[in-house]
């Protein structure tokens, strides 16, 4: 049992959920990513996604797309990311989850790259663009290195790919909101219920739910469906407005908060 697995029994016994923020690493700087995640933890996060910049990052909207960007030109890499995440170690224990494509994870060798994320802290991977089909190596090296491997559904995915995926994901399942991009909070699917309860039908394995939620009130309405809330765009776009700005991490925080008070239902913090 890792982090994950373990914040997640934590959080079952209070009978709450999970919030789990996601942010690009590098996004404006790594030493604001540091501040970022330190903070996110303080206002009730969870769990924190940690993105790896991708030049060409085809789940992700207008907003993540524009952050990847601003970490690439910064100079940011999986090496330096791998080696934030080993300074945070000396700080925080909050389970950190990295989330990317299978390129840069190729190109870096898989099995170094597992290794190496395994030994420097991190407790899982979202890799957005491989599927459990094709997962295989992955599978068993994150195994041997007790790193979560999460796998993605969505609404339309197929009764033998939910079933794949509720076999062999470990940590959470992530429930994508909508068959679309990310941070399109007009998009909205009807059978996102009916997947939701498939998955529980077939694991005891938690479901988070991500993609286009962000409000608190958005927050706190899938939280009532699952036992994890993913948002990303929105937090996102505080990073973008304030990225010039001294209170970012600030502002940033106070967003955080009220999502984690309305996933959490508390009214006092």
């Amino acid at each position: 049992m890792n982090r994950i697995e373990k914040r997640f029994e934590e959080l079952k016994k209070q009978g709450r959920k999970a919030f789990i923020p996601f942010i690009t690493a590098g996004d404006p700087d790594l030493i604001t990513t540091r501040a970022l995640v330190l903070e996110l933890e303080k206002r009730g996060a969870d769990i924190i996604e940690l993105g790896i910049p991708f030049s060409d990052p085809i789940a992700e909207g207008l907003v993540i797309q524009r952050s990847s960007q601003r970490a690439l030109e910064g100079g940011i890499s999986p090496v330096k990311i791998l080696d934030l995440v080993k300074e945070l170690r000396h700080q925080t224990e909050i389970p950190l989850v990295l989330m990317g494509y299978y390129n840069p994870i190729f190109k870096f060798g898989e099995k170094k790259f597992i290794e190496k994320t395994s030994h420097t802290g991190v407790d899982g991977l979202i890799i957005v663009d491989l599927p459990p089909e094709e997962a295989h190596f992955l599978l068993k090296e994150t195994e041997k290195n007790n790193l979560d491997i999460i796998f993605l559904l969505t609404p339309v995915s197929s009764e033998e790919r939910i079933k794949l995926v509720c076999e062999h994901s470990r940590g959470f399942i992530y429930c994508v909101a909508y068959a679309g991009i990310t941070g399109d909070e007009k998009r909205k699917d009807k059978n996102l219920k009916d997947l939701v309860d498939k998955v529980h039908f077939l694991t005891s394995t938690p479901v988070g739910i991500g993609f286009g939620i962000s409000s608190p009130s958005a927050a706190k309405k899938t939280a009532s469906l699952v036992e994890a809330v993913v948002v990303g765009s929105a937090i996102i776009k505080k990073i973008e407005k304030y990225k010039d700005e001294k209170n970012l991490v600030k502002e940033v925080g106070a967003f955080a908060e009220s999502l984690a008070r309305a996933i959490k239902g508390d009214r006092h913090g």
